[in-house]
C-alpha cells in the first residue's frame, strides 16, 4: 500500500517512477523482490473510470443549485487524488476554467469544518457558510404519496409551511408521518416520525384546515408541527437524527429515486387522478343538494348518472387512468351545465328583486304624491269658510 501510494504521488510530477519491494514473497529457492517500472500514462489508464466519475456528481450539483457553469466562480479539488494532472484536466474540461489550487486538497474539508464551527459558535461573523438539506423532507398525503416541504439541497437552517385538510367528512383526527427520501411513493422513503393531532370540530372533508410547518435548524434538528386553524390546537414532535444518514446511504436513496423515477411518477399520477375523481363526485353530490329546484330533474338524473359511472369506474379492480379521466371529463361536462342553470336561476331572482324593489318605490312615491294632494284640497275646504268638527266658533 504504501509502495502503491509513493507511486501516484511521484506520478504526479513526473512521468514514470520505480516501484521496489523487497522481500515480496518467497519460495523454496528463496525470497523474492519486486521491482517495476510504471508510467504516469499507465497509472491514468488504471484508473481512467474512477476520473470519469467525478463528474456526474459535478453535474447532478449544478443542476440542484440550479446554476450554469458559467455561475462557477472557483473551482476547489479536495482530496489528495486532485493532484493528478489527469484529474485536473478533466475538471478543467468540464467546467471550462482551470481549477483554483492555492487550497491544500488535504486540509480544504478541515478548513471548512473549521470554520462552519466557528460560524454556528458565534465566534466568526465575517463569513457565511451554507449547509442544505441532503434529503427532501415531506409527509404522507392521501392515497400513500409523499409531499415534499423542504425540497432535497435546500439551505438551511429552514422553514416552510403548507396547508392540508381531511380525507372524509367529520374527521377529528389526523395522522402526521413525517418522511425522508426522494420517492413518490411514502412507502418508498424512510420514516422519521409520526403524531396524531386531534380535536378537529366535525365538518365536511377539505373544510378544516392543517397547518403544518417543518422547522430544519443549522445542527439538522428537525421539529414538525401541527395546528388546527379553527381551535389553534397543535402537536410537535422534534427529530434529532434527520440528517444522520452516511454519504453512502443517501447516496443510494437518491439513485433509487432516479431509477424509478419513471414508475414513481405513473403511480403518482394514478393516485392523483383517483384522488381528483372522489374529489370531484364528492363536490357534485353537494352541488345538486344545493341545487334544489333550480336546476330541472332531467338534468340532475343526468349529473347522478355521471356520477354513477365514475364510481363504477373506481370501484374496479387497478382502474386505467385512461378511465378515469374520460370519467372526470364527462361528468365535469355536467358540472358546467349545473353551475349555469344555477347562476342563470340565481340571476333571474336578483333581477326579480330588483325589480320589485323598484314597483315598491314607485307606489310608495305615488302613494305619497295622492296624500300630498288630498291635503291640498282639505286646505282649500277650508279656506272657503266651512265649518268642520272640531273648530272653533266665536
Amino acid at each position: 500500500k504504501e509502495a502503491a501510494e509513493k507511486a501516484k504521488i511521484e506520478l504526479s510530477t513526473s512521468e514514470k517512477t520505480e516501484i521496489n519491494i523487497p522481500y515480496i514473497t518467497a519460495d523454496a529457492k528463496g525470497p523474492k523482490h519486486l521491482k517495476i517500472e510504471m508510467t504516469r500514462a499507465e497509472l491514468e489508464k488504471l484508473v481512467s473510470d474512477l476520473i470519469d466519475a467525478t463528474i456526474p456528481p459535478c453535474e447532478k450539483a449544478l443542476k440542484d443549485a440550479k446554476l450554469s457553469k458559467s455561475d462557477i466562480n472557483e473551482i476547489l479539488l479536495v482530496g489528495g487524488m486532485t493532484r493528478m494532472p489527469a484529474v485536473q484536466k478533466k475538471v478543467q474540461e468540464f467546467f471550462g476554467k482551470e481549477p483554483n489550487k492555492g487550497v491544500n486538497p488535504d486540509e480544504v474539508v478541515a478548513i471548512g469544518a473549521a470554520i462552519q464551527g466557528g460560524v454556528i459558535a458565534g465566534d466568526v461573523h465575517d463569513i457565511t457558510l451554507l449547509d442544505v438539506s441532503p434529503l427532501s423532507l415531506g409527509l404522507e398525503t392521501l392515497g400513500g404519496v409523499m409531499t415534499k416541504i423542504i425540497e432535497r439541497n435546500t439551505t438551511i437552517p429552514a422553514e416552510k409551511k403548507q396547508i392540508f385538510s381531511t380525507a372524509a367528512d367529520n374527521q377529528s383526527t389526523v395522522e402526521i408521518h413525517i418522511l425522508q427520501g426522494e420517492r413518490e411513493m411514502a412507502s418508498d422513503n424512510k420514516t422519521l416520525g409520526k403524531f396524531i393531532l386531534d380535536g378537529i370540530p366535525p365538518a365536511p372533508r377539505g373544510v378544516p384546515q392543517i397547518e403544518v410547518t417543518f422547522s430544519i435548524d443549522a445542527n439538522g434538528i428537525l421539529n414538525v408541527k401541527a395546528v388546527d386553524r379553527a381551535t389553534n390546537k397543535e402537536q410537535k414532535i422534534t427529530i434529532t437524527a434527520s440528517t444522520g444518514l452516511s454519504d453512502d446511504e443517501i447516496e443510494k436513496m437518491v439513485e433509487d429515486a432516479a431509477k424509478h423515477a419513471k414508475e414513481d411518477k405513473e403511480k403518482r399520477e394514478e393516485i392523483e387522478v383517483k384522488n381528483e375523481a372522489e374529489s370531484l363526485i364528492f363536490s357534485t353530490e353537494k352541488l345538486l343538494e344545493d341545487a334544489g329546484d333550480k336546476i330541472s330533474k332531467k338534468e340532475k338524473e343526468e349529473a347522478e348518472e355521471k356520477i354513477a359511472a365514475l364510481k363504477k369506474i373506481l370501484e374496479t379492480e387497478n382502474p386505467k387512468k385512461e378511465d378515469i379521466k374520460k370519467g372526470i371529463e364527462e361528468l365535469t361536462k355536467s358540472v358546467q351545465e349545473v353551475s349555469k342553470k344555477m347562476y342563470e336561476a340565481a340571476a333571474k331572482e336578483v333581477e326579480k328583486e330588483e325589480k320589485d324593489k323598484a314597483e315598491s318605490a314607485d307606489a310608495d312615491k305615488k302613494k305619497s304624491s295622492d296624500d300630498s294632494d288630498n291635503k291640498g284640497n282639505n286646505d282649500e275646504k277650508d279656506d272657503n269658510g266651512d265649518v268642520k268638527e272640531g273648530d272653533v266658533v266665536e
